[in-house]
């Protein structure tokens, strides 16, 4: 009789058994989902100062000129470009005429148009930190004066000579520590323009 009993209990629990086997079996991916969730943290937000420095150089690859522009850029996906603009604008003679009947004899008049020269500089994206370096992309365009000719002799209208660089790329440089990016040679001279890039964690 008492065994008739046990085996009648056994058989009355296996089923509840089985339930909450199961569900345990239920749950464990979801509580594995939620735990390989959690692992993958949200990186923190770093923010960096940009020095950029253009500096110009001569034959013998000393700077003989220098202008400086900072700037701050961070790793947060919300992210905004940056755009750095500075300059001038100015006069290009494009031609002349005499003076028209009835005006003073001789007189001649010069047409002019404008240019723009200048710095600008554009971070189009956020920057991300590779070990102990920053990794970003950096576009400048650099339009300088240059030494001036006398059109039609001596004595003529002295025209401005530019300058124009332009470079655009991805870059990677160590954090804390000066840099030169982008570099190019003059066509005209042996002189040389080059941009020093810093960055500094805030």
């Amino acid at each position: 009789m008492r065994k008739i009993a046990v085996c009648s209990l056994l058989l009355l629990t296996l089923p509840f058994a089985g339930r909450a086997f199961a569900q345990d079996e239920s749950n464990t991916p979801a509580e594995s989902k939620a735990q390989e969730t959690a692992k993958v943290a949200t990186p923190p937000v770093h923010y960096y100062h940009l020095d950029l420095v253009v500096q110009e150089l001569g034959a013998d690859k000393k700077p003989v000129n220098s202008r400086s522009y900072s700037a701050t850029v961070s790793t947060s996906r919300q992210y905004s470009d940056i755009h750095l603009r500075t300059g001038a604008r100015i006069p290009i003679a494009t031609g002349s005429y005499s003076a028209a009947n009835g005006s003073v004899s001789g007189l001649v008049n010069t047409q002019f148009q404008y240019e723009n020269v200048g710095v600008n500089i554009d971070v189009p994206e956020r920057a991300d930190e590779v070990d102990s370096q920053l990794a970003f992309s950096l576009i400048v365009d650099v339009t300088s004066l240059a030494a001036s000719i006398h059109v039609g002799g001596p004595n003529g209208i002295e025209e401005p000579v530019t300058h124009d660089n332009r470079w655009k790329g991805p870059v990677l440089i160590p954090i804390g520590k000066p840099t030169v990016v982008f570099s190019s040679e003059n066509t005209d001279n042996k002189g040389s323009m080059q941009i020093v890039v810093t960055a500094t964690r805030l």
